[in-house]
């Protein structure tokens, strides 16, 4: 049983007069003053959202205050067990819960796993089927319920929805390990997962304060595989590869949408990626020295956000423009110098990778492909010895050649996020 006290004071205040500024200058800038839009050389702001005049602290407005309550209440319970029998290992389980809160809801969920041991081949393959309760996020949900006929949609002229409910995911899997004689161990997944209800949470406008939403239904598979070295005489290695498909279909079904509204009826969210891997390679001087790491990363590249065309690019803002390597001709773009035109084949953007013909299922734009590399030495008991109190001690150095790399852009869901820059970090430890 869970309980869950949710409590939200929420305030909201425009403090930056070029944001939804209603007017724009004749070269396009936005006008920071008050006057009206038919003033001489003044144009009506085609992206304005009046619901947020009223929160306009540089044009006479005054904050937005919410305030509101509702107790989750949860109650789960679950029976499982485990059968063996020679190679074969059964896992089975039921679990049962019963949600309330600002709507309520009950399920019963299955899981069942199986998985066999070919013992003359050292094959072990699995497969299995879990039916998962999904509930929506507890941050900022009353206000992101709190919908309807002039309700917060209309207010910050955000999409509105209905309050979120409860989701129900089908889950299957299946797996191969296989190990090649004594320093080799390969193993193969394949997961699908269906989603009737899905979560995910959006942005407020250009600030990090995010709110949960839900859409109608969502497809996420992937496939992963590793390949191991079990330590041999100091050395220990090992490898990872992934691909991940994620697939969402509106509409929207619950909470608020701030940023541009997905209006596809099946869209890639920034958890979709072609092809990431990770290698690890490791020695340690003798049972007790110190050891040597070095970590290579490749990202082919998430989907970015809702940059679909070269004019796109123009219409960003110049901090935007810079984010993601933009140059006409050779220029880049600066903080006082944004590019609002280029002539056609000239306009480049390093960070991100714009399709041909922009598809938000089938050809999504996507983060550049990257390169990441971290290295590391480590001392895990500097007396040389297994037993007793002992000092550690470690260096590591993250993103090695000092990669400037994005994880997502303009996310409608998160925003932009950094690969953070070359970091060193020293740690000293005792166990006693």
């Amino acid at each position: 049983m869970g309980v869950e006290l949710l409590r939200e004071f929420f305030q909201l205040g425009i403090t930056d007069p070029t944001f939804n500024a209603p007017c724009l200058t004749a070269s396009g800038d936005a006008y920071v003053g008050k006057a009206s839009c038919n003033s001489a050389g003044l144009l009506p702001n085609p992206n304005f959202l009046p619901g947020l005049l009223p929160y306009d602290l540089t044009r006479g407005g005054s904050e937005f205050n919410f305030l509101g309550r509702t107790d989750v209440k949860q109650f789960a319970g679950y029976i499982q067990d485990q059968i063996k029998y020679h190679g074969l290992t059964v896992n089975l389980g039921i679990r049962g819960d019963v949600y309330h809160g600002l709507v309520s809801d009950s399920s019963v969920q299955p899981r069942v796993g199986v998985s066999y041991e070919f013992k003359p081949t050292a094959t072990v393959v699995r497969i299995f089927y879990a039916k998962t309760f999904e509930t929506p996020y507890n941050e900022n949900l009353v206000l992101s319920s709190s919908t309807g006929a002039g309700g917060l949609g209309n207010v910050f002229g955000a999409q509105a929805a209905e309050p979120l409910k409860p989701g129900n995911r089908n889950e299957y899997g299946a797996g191969l390990q296989q190990a090649a004689g004594k320093h080799l161990v390969i193993s193969a997944d394949y997961f699908w997962k269906y989603t009737h209800n899905a979560f995910d949470f959006d942005t407020l406008l250009n600030t990090p304060i995010v709110f949960p939403i839900s859409w109608r239904k969502s497809k996420i598979d992937g496939v992963s595989a590793r390949i191991s070295v079990p330590e041999t005489r100091g050395f220990s290695a090992f490898m990872t590869v992934g691909h991940t498909r994620a697939r969402f279909f509106g509409p929207e079904q619950g909470g608020l949408i701030f940023n541009s509204p997905v209006d596809q009826s099946v869209f890639r969210i920034d958890h979709d990626q072609v092809f990431q891997q990770t290698t690890y390679l490791r020695y340690q001087f003798g049972k007790h020295g110190p050891w040597t790491a070095f970590t290579w990363r490749f990202d082919s590249g998430e989907v970015a956000g809702d940059v679909e065309t070269p004019n796109d690019v123009l219409a960003l803002t110049a901090d935007e423009q810079r984010q993601i390597g933009a140059s006409c001709g050779n220029v880049p773009a600066t903080l006082a110098h944004p590019i609002t035109a280029c002539a056609p084949g000239q306009l480049t953007v390093s960070r991100i990778v714009i399709p041909a013909s922009y598809n938000a299922d089938h050809s999504p734009t996507r983060i550049a492909p990257r390169n990441l590399f971290d290295a590391a030495l480590g001392w895990d008991d500097i007396r040389g010895k297994s037993e007793g109190p002992h000092w550690t001690a470690k260096f590591t150095v993250t993103n090695l050649t000092n990669v400037a790399a994005l994880y997502n852009f303009l996310s409608t869901f998160s925003g932009t996020h950094w690969v953070p820059p070359r970091t060193f970090q020293a740690e000293i430890g005792y166990v006693f």
